[in-house]
């Protein structure tokens, strides 16, 4: 696929709805509780959402709609409304059932045919996501798409004529820049922005803003799992710490625990 006119930039943002960060997991059965448990948008989501319309805000005349889509279950309409609410335009919903469970390749798939659908220039996503951190979806959809990609990225700048896009990767010992043409993927790391709080004016006008719904037959996926979960253990409980006196105690200590 090639860019749309320079002044009609297409923005997909795909987000998820995951265990609140702040919430202490918990693991019955061998998987994690997810019953009457805080859920939220993923933080890298939040990200990428934020980046999206500060590029808008940054090139107006360039990108003309922000649309946040998501794969998930009836209330994963509520992280939709935040990311309306922080300034997409509109959203698409693909439903599935609650605790259907939905894996990386299903989702780049889902996610590559409402891009060849729809027609968009930029796809920006959280480079993963906090409850499965597998890290896949943004790959595996560049690779379907055959467009370039930049993941981790903690800067993006968007060229004037909207042909090209500048990104700062995170990479091991520092960073790494790369240009790439669009249309282009690119995953989102911490250091990229701080995600805005929305205000209850935003709140209240996302409300009306459109939510297109799709199940997945719409979109000929199939959802079955290739990939089987074992097992989920807890880690070890920590053991406390121990106050000591002097630095002859420390010593004393680590010979105790065989540290030296």
């Amino acid at each position: 696929m090639r860019p749309t006119n320079v002044n009609l930039l297409k923005v997909l943002v795909p987000i998820k709805r995951t265990i609140d960060y702040a919430v202490k997991i918990r693991v019955s059965n061998g998987q994690v509780e997810t019953n009457n448990v805080k859920h939220s948008m993923n933080p890298f989501c939040e990200i990428a959402v934020e980046e999206a319309v500060r590029l808008r805000e940054k090139h107006k005349s360039l990108i003309t709609s922000i649309t946040a889509i998501t794969l998930g279950p009836p209330k994963a309409l509520d992280i939709l409304r935040t990311a309306l609410a922080m300034g997409a335009d509109q959203a698409i919903h693909v439903e599935v059932k609650e605790g259907t469970i939905v894996e990386p390749l299903a989702v780049a798939k889902a996610l590559q045919k409402v891009v060849e659908r729809d027609g968009y220039d930029f796809v920006v996503l959280g480079k993963q996501a906090i409850d499965d951190d597998a890290s896949q979806v943004g790959g595996v959809l560049a690779g379907l798409l055959g467009w370039p990609q930049a993941n981790f990225a903690s800067k993006v700048e968007l060229g004037d004529d909207g042909k090209k896009v500048k990104v700062a990767r995170e990479i091991d010992g520092g960073l790494e820049t790369v240009e790439m043409d669009l249309p282009v993927v690119v995953t989102t790391d911490l250091r990229l922005n701080e995600p805005r709080y929305a205000s209850l004016p935003n709140i209240m006008k996302a409300k009306k803003k459109p939510v297109e719904k799709l199940k997945p037959t719409d979109l000929d996926l199939d959802l079955t799992p290739r990939l089987e979960t074992i097992n989920v253990t807890a880690p070890p409980a920590r053991q406390g710490g121990a106050k000591v006196g002097s630095v002859d105690e420390v010593v004393a200590k680590l010979k105790e625990a065989g540290v030296l």
